[in-house]
């Protein structure tokens, strides 16, 4: 077996890596390995490999147009790989020990705001009434809907089969990164909307396989690119900068923290291992609380008006009191 088809099966059977990780690594270190070797990937040789062919690679990326994040992710993958080769004793040195990866900004999550996409969400449950036989409709409806309403991850909702919702309980288990479980409560009219959907893809595609997944697109289970597709359209309206679902769990977030929910129970909703992850999400609601501050409060509205006018001291003293400043020694 190919040294790099024995790395992801590694993954996959021995570090129960998900199946979406397991696609990400191989297709990283598949790139790689076409581009050393001029697209003969059988010629590919782990232990030829130095680090000047990785820095130069690195470099090829980035005159690519490459981000310094898919660079990153990219380099991170080679490093584990060759861990792994050296672990074994299948090379002698690791080329990737002294790689420094690129470093990144620490932006802010884009969000979607609330209002906006309660008004995706209404006009789409209009829609969904009108015409509550129309499966791309239902089941954008729903993606929109799971995904704003429970923050969970896109390779999360993708995962989701019958068997995962509970409607006596009115819960979903969700399988998250590492195929780490939690399970997260639903409200009521999210679970009718669950029902609808199933019901007409049952109707639509009685012999699905079981356990029967939720999405599907023409009879098999809904892709990324599909969901990504989906959730950009809907958004189109909204002021957001990147209409993704990410953003959708942003927003979840950072709703969720807006409206008084302590963080931990957030990090338990989102599947975060860390409360450093959640904590980002606290700059975003304190950013929008200093917004909501300095557009409605009068103090801070005429103290950033101050800072932007041409008017000196003298010149405010003298509109107020304008015996007083031609009297005025100073």
């Amino acid at each position: 077996m190919p040294p790099i088809d024995e790395f992801t099966s590694y993954l996959r059977l021995e570090l129960n890596r998900s199946p979406l990780t397991v696609e990400a690594y191989h297709r990283d270190i598949c790139q790689f390995a076409d581009w050393i070797t001029c697209f003969n990937p059988d010629r590919f040789a782990p232990s030829d490999i130095t680090l000047n062919d990785i820095r130069t690679w690195m470099a090829s990326l980035a005159r690519n147009g490459v981000s310094p994040r898919s660079i990153r992710r990219k380099t991170q993958s080679l490093r584990a790989f060759f861990r792994f080769l050296h672990k074994r004793g299948d090379i002698s040195t690791n080329p990737t020990t002294d790689i420094s990866l690129p470093r990144l900004r620490k932006d802010l999550p884009d969000v979607v705001r609330a209002e906006e996409v309660e008004g995706i969400l209404r006009l789409q449950d209009m829609e969904t009434e009108a015409k509550p036989d129309d499966e791309d409709a239902l089941r954008d409806n729903l993606i929109v809907d799971i995904l704003y309403s429970l923050g969970i991850r896109r390779a999360e909702l993708i995962a989701i089969s019958d068997p995962d919702i509970d409607f006596f309980s009115s819960e979903i288990k969700i399988t998250g990164k590492r195929s780490k479980q939690r399970i997260v409560p639903v409200p009521p009219p999210l679970l009718d909307k669950i029902k609808a959907w199933q019901q007409l893809r049952d109707r639509l595609w009685p012999d699905l396989p079981q356990p029967r997944p939720l999405f599907v697109v023409k009879g098999k289970r809904i892709s990324p690119e599909r969901v990504y597709r989906t959730v950009n359209k809907e958004l189109q309206p909204t002021s957001a900068r990147r209409k993704s679902p990410h953003a959708l769990r942003h927003s979840f977030a950072t709703a969720m923290l807006n409206e008084g929910a302590e963080i931990n129970s957030v990090k338990e909703f989102l599947g975060h291992s860390s409360l450093a992850t959640t904590q980002i999400y606290t700059h975003v609601s304190f950013s929008e609380m200093k917004k909501a501050y300095f557009s409605a409060h009068p103090r801070a509205k005429s103290g950033m008006e101050s800072r932007t006018s041409p008017a000196c001291a003298h010149q405010v003293r003298a509109n107020l009191h304008p015996d007083e400043e031609k009297n005025d020694p100073n």
